[in-house]
């Protein structure tokens, strides 16, 4: 029989983890976390291992990750080649680049339009509104 200390709860195990309850449940929806079996009467049992799959999806979300790649990487506990978890991540890294590249020409142009607002350019009230408002 299981310890008391590594039994848990659906609300223990969504405290320890720093989410709602309701969360754990759209992941056991998604595939994501198993729902442990009802016993007769009873209320369902997580395990230590439960807890460190849900922190696993937190903070493989948190690096940017989407539950389709979450669940790709779950794979690898049940013999997915390490060579495609990399491939996985490799194709991440490549779309967060993409998407700093992105915020740095957004944070250019606007320290540009932030310093044209601070010279005061008297023929337009506000360069940066003047900006949003162009085509």
């Amino acid at each position: 029989m299981k310890s008391q200390e590594s039994v848990l709860t659906i609300g223990r195990l969504a405290q320890d983890a720093g989410v709602n309850v309701e969360t754990i449940r759209f992941y056991q929806r998604k595939g994501l976390l198993r729902e442990p079996p009802r016993p007769p009467g009873g209320i369902r049992h997580y395990t230590a291992e439960d807890g460190a799959r849900l922190k696993f999806i937190k903070t493989a979300q948190r690096l940017g990750f989407s539950l389709e790649e979450i669940h790709h990487l779950l794979l690898l506990d049940e013999g997915m080649r390490c060579s495609k978890a990399a491939q996985i991540a490799e194709d991440h890294l490549t779309e967060v680049r993409a998407r700093l590249q992105d915020l740095q020409r957004i944070e250019n142009i606007l320290a540009n339009l932030l310093e044209q607002c601070s010279r005061g350019d008297k023929d337009v009230a506000c360069p940066l509104i003047a900006a949003l408002q162009a085509d």
